[in-house]
């Protein structure tokens, strides 16, 4: 399993490949990808490359999936015998976020050539197999 820590609005994050994370609201539009330049250390099974601070030429690219907002917070203040009693709540806004690739810049060059043959192979053994 390949996974990666990222730093994003001045917090760390675990980003797997193929599974979605929430990161503090970016001004990114949803559908659109995004390269997360900050990563602090990458994992493939044993092979683990610690940053000092950062990884050179690794790259996270995610896609926004939504912008969605957390949990209610709230927060009373009393004062008793004072008739102070201040009710207030806040919902901090998120971006979704669903990490399509982890590694080298030319390893997803390479993928994305390698899924693009793979169709024109199978019509061609369902050709011969007609």
């Amino acid at each position: 399993m390949k996974f990666a820590i990222v730093e994003s609005g001045g917090k760390q994050y675990r980003a797997v490949e193929g599974q979605p994370i929430e990161v503090d609201r970016l001004p990114v539009e949803a559908g659109e990808q995004l390269n997360i330049e900050r990563v602090l250390l990458v994992a493939d099974g044993d092979d683990v490359l610690v940053g000092t601070p950062t990884v050179d030429g690794i790259e996270v690219k995610a896609t926004v999936v939504e912008h969605i907002k957390g949990p209610k917070l709230v927060s009373f203040k009393y004062r008793p015998k004072k008739r102070i009693r201040v009710r207030g709540g806040h919902r901090q806004q998120y971006t979704r976020l669903m990490v399509d690739f982890i590694g080298k810049a030319g390893e997803a060059q390479a993928e994305a050539k390698a899924e693009e043959k793979k169709p024109a192979r199978a019509k061609k053994e369902a050709k011969k197999s007609e």
